[in-house]
């Protein structure tokens, strides 16, 4: 399941993304995985969640950052729940460029039996109507 947070800058999604990671590691069933673009939130997150700095692995664009996303569930079935913080600065991307990106994350996380929440900067009234059925 693909869940997002909508919201401009400064509204409060980082923190609401990072306390669901944290109450996450209670009843997940495997691994969770938190995905930013840098390292301001590491000491926020418990120890049992795995922080990902996205930028240390130089992943740009919605391609890329779709192969990152599937190499790391290729690499470890036991993934439960990814996490991504600055959705929209890790893929590069305007909100209208990512339909197909959502359709085919949509099929890798059902093949991939996890979860997972984005949080994105933007306001959900902009956003296309395929990708706002996700929001919470």
């Amino acid at each position: 399941m693909i869940q997002v947070i909508f919201g401009k800058k400064g509204s409060g999604k980082t923190k609401r993304i990072l306390d669901m990671a944290n109450a996450s590691v209670k009843e997940a069933k495997g691994n969770v995985l938190f995905v930013d673009d840098d390292r301001s939130y590491t000491l926020s997150l418990k120890p049992q969640v795995r922080f990902v700095n996205a930028s240390e692995y130089d992943v740009k664009g919605v391609e890329p950052f779709y192969g990152f996303l599937a190499g790391m569930l290729a690499g470890n079935y036991d993934i439960s729940v990814i996490y991504i913080d600055a959705f929209l600065k890790l893929v590069k991307a305007n909100a209208d460029e990512l339909v197909d990106f959502f359709a085919k994350l949509e099929h890798l996380v059902a093949a991939s039996n996890c979860d997972m929440i984005i949080s994105f900067s933007e306001d959900a009234a902009n956003v296309p109507e395929s990708i706002r059925k996700y929001q919470i």
